[in-house]
């Protein structure tokens, strides 16, 4: 197969691959030259009505079925994940933009958050209480939610439906998702795998089109008791605001304002070569990604020096060239943030030492920029980047850098470089971060939780915690025993 046989250009509705109900269309094009690369529907209220109406009619016979049988379905997809892996990457750098090398390791991360599932079912277990009186037998189990409305964004428009779509299947929940309409390819993707795979009709529908008639119909339903959704705090909330309405269970992973700590104790290289992972990958375009780098007066100078090497010889180009480490931002808005905040950067006192400007390659292009001499006046010190830009910041204290990088209403992730073993204790008890990387500037993995806390989001994904959002918890008193 090529990755073109995997651009699904309609959506999948109780099984049916189909078009929107009036014909209406939606271009994808390629961030690297602007160029459409094809149409997927532009599907609004009455079609997300139906794929709910598909999904509550699948949800018993998919909840009863043999925990043994949805977990070998759950070993399929990640098998079919795996022999296509290359051609799904492909597609994604097509629509989205980033490395192949990064599109090959989103693939396999979503593989690996799919057998972690399969695997995690099994030990969704309910307890036996003992009792206040004699005579009875307090139950407590564990039951599937019912059906689940998925929102995800164009950033990694694979990895983030492999976190919602792979528990939702575990415990029996059917799901109806929202691919980016930047991104929905990869989306429509998982309807094909599923196919592949044996799922029953109605219990896997994909649908792209209108955000709000979509998202719309999902909070009006009573059928969806649960939404997730990976995106921008501000909708984010608005959807928290319309769970009320129903009384859904919502998980929510939302913006980020990610602090990078280095002391003067760090290892120089490893810093660098962490802040690069971290900063740089998928062109900055992450939510966990470092956007604000502290670095201690003492090691300040020479890390600059070495980021501003490294920066310089990142390679820039289509992600599908050999060798390319940076490809171009999502769209023309992404770049115009980035220049906004480099020209206020600018404007406040701050030093680019390297890029600051879109690059020779036109389009949606941008040069990796560092800018030092950054200050918490500065824009980028509250609101996220989203882009190719790191700025530098001093500190003197470990208390300052716990209080700069806190200043702010994320909390979703945070890195911190240190050979001090008690300081790396004092910033798991200080910072306020729903994940900290010690030494390590990539940190996400499908044994470990994801997710944040204060404004950057409710629930985990991951982890043995990442079940518990796609399930009920019920007490049942035996008596007369």
């Amino acid at each position: 197969m090529a990755f073109q046989d995997w651009m699904k250009q309609a959506n999948l509705i109780d099984g049916d691959w189909v078009g929107a109900d009036g014909g209406a269309t939606i271009d994808v094009t390629n961030p690297v030259d602007g160029s459409v690369i094809g149409t997927v529907p532009k599907a609004g209220k009455a079609e997300t009505e139906r794929a709910i109406a598909a999904a509550q009619a699948a949800f018993a016979g998919f909840r009863d079925m043999a925990l043994m049988e949805r977990c070998a379905l759950l070993w399929k997809l990640h098998d079919a994940l795996m022999d296509n892996q290359k051609d799904l990457a492909e597609l994604l750098t097509v629509e989205m933009g980033k490395p192949m090398a990064e599109s090959v390791g989103e693939i396999a991360i979503g593989a690996q958050y799919v057998r972690w599932f399969a695997e995690e079912a099994r030990r969704a277990k309910g307890e036996i209480v003992p009792a206040g009186v004699n005579g009875r037998r307090i139950l407590v189990t564990k039951h599937a939610i019912g059906v689940v409305g998925m929102i995800t964004p164009w950033n990694f428009p694979s990895s983030m439906l492999a976190r919602k779509v792979a528990p939702a299947l575990a415990v029996g929940c059917p799901i109806v998702a929202k691919p980016a309409t930047a991104t929905p390819y990869s989306g429509l993707a998982w309807g094909a795998l599923a196919e592949q795979a044996g799922y029953p009709k109605g219990v896997v529908n994909i649908l792209t089109g209108g955000a709000r008639d979509i998202a719309g119909a999902m909070m009006a339903a009573p059928e969806v008791r649960k939404i997730t959704f990976t995106g921008s705090t501000e909708v984010g909330k608005e959807l928290i605001r319309q769970s009320a309405d129903t009384v859904k269970k919502v998980s929510m992973e939302l913006g980020g304002n990610a602090p990078f700590i280095v002391f003067d104790d760090a290892d120089l290289e490893a810093a660098v070569e962490g802040t690069m992972v971290s900063k740089f990958r998928n062109a900055g375009q992450t939510c966990v990604c470092a956007n604000r780098i502290y670095v201690q007066s003492g090691i300040h100078d020479a890390f600059v020096a070495r980021l501003k090497e490294r920066t310089e010889a990142l390679k820039v180009g289509d992600g599908r060239e050999a060798g390319v480490e940076q490809g171009p931002m999502i769209d023309q808005a992404a770049v115009e943030k980035v220049e906004e905040f480099v020209t206020d950067a600018r404007e406040k006192g701050g030093e680019i030492v390297t890029g600051g400007r879109r690059h020779a390659n036109g389009g949606t292009f941008f040069q990796p920029t560092v800018v030092t001499g950054a200050t918490q006046a500065m824009k980028f010190a509250t609101e996220e980047i989203f882009g190719p830009l790191a700025p530098v910041f001093r500190f003197d204290t470990e208390d300052e850098a716990i209080e700069m990088a806190n200043a702010t209403v994320y909390g979703l992730a945070c890195y911190a470089y240190t050979k001090d073993l008690g300081r790396a204790f004092r910033l798991n008890e200080g910072l306020q971060y729903g994940m900290i990387g010690i030494n390590s500037g990539l940190i996400t993995t499908v044994e470990a939780p994801f997710g944040g806390v204060k404004e950057s989001g409710l629930g985990k994904e991951g982890g043995s915690q990442g079940l518990e959002d796609y399930l009920e918890t019920k007490y049942v008193c035996i008596d007369g025993i």
